[in-house]
C-alpha cells in the first residue's frame, strides 16, 4: 500500500479530461461531465490525486448545515489496491471536518465490498438502504448508506462529579 510519489490537490475545471478517462474506465454507469462541472460551479470540495503519469484518482464532497456527503471517491482501476482511495477518503473527511461538519455519509453499492471494507475500516457505520438507488446492467441495485460522526479532538472529557 504505496501513496509515494502522489500529490493531492484540489481538482480544477482543467483536469475533467483526465477525470472522465478515470470515470470511464471504473464504472459501468459514470457520472456524465456535465455532474463533474456542476459540483467544480457549486465550489464543492473536489480532490484530485496526481502521480507523473496523470491523475489516478479523485473525490468530491458536499457540505450543507453540519453535515457532510462523499459523493464520489474513485482510483483508476490500473491502480486500486496502493492506498490512493483512503487517502482521499481521508483528505474528504478532513475537510468536512476543517468545515465544521458533525458527521458525514455516503452510499455504496452492497456488492463493492473493497469499499464497504474501507469505509469500516476508516469509521463510517451502516445505518440505512436506499432501495433501487444505482441502476445495473440488468435493473437496479439497493445503496448502502453509511455514516461517521464527526468529533472534536479538542473537547476535553468532564471528570465525574
Amino acid at each position: 500500500m504505496s501513496t509515494l510519489g502522489t500529490v493531492l490537490r484540489p481538482m480544477y475545471d482543467g483536469d475533467l479530461d483526465a477525470v472522465m478517462e478515470v470515470e470511464l474506465r471504473a464504472y459501468p454507469f459514470p457520472w456524465t461531465r456535465g455532474i463533474f462541472q456542476d459540483c467544480l460551479r457549486a465550489d464543492y470540495p473536489s480532490r484530485v490525486l496526481v502521480q507523473d503519469d496523470g491523475i489516478v484518482g479523485y473525490g468530491v464532497l458536499s457540505l450543507a448545515a453540519d453535515e457532510a456527503h462523499v459523493l464520489n471517491v474513485c482510483v483508476d482501476p490500473l491502480c486500486q489496491s496502493r492506498g490512493h482511495g483512503r487517502r482521499l477518503l481521508r483528505e474528504l473527511v478532513r475537510v468536512a471536518r476543517q468545515r465544521r461538519a458533525l458527521r458525514v455519509f455516503l452510499e455504496v453499492r452492497p456488492s463493492n465490498t473493497s469499499a464497504i471494507a474501507l469505509y469500516h475500516s476508516e469509521g463510517f457505520n451502516e445505518i440505512g438502504r436506499r432501495p433501487r438507488y444505482y441502476p445495473t446492467s440488468n435493473g437496479r441495485e439497493d445503496a448502502l448508506v453509511m455514516a461517521m460522526e464527526l468529533v472534536d479532538d479538542d473537547i476535553s472529557v468532564m471528570p465525574p462529579l
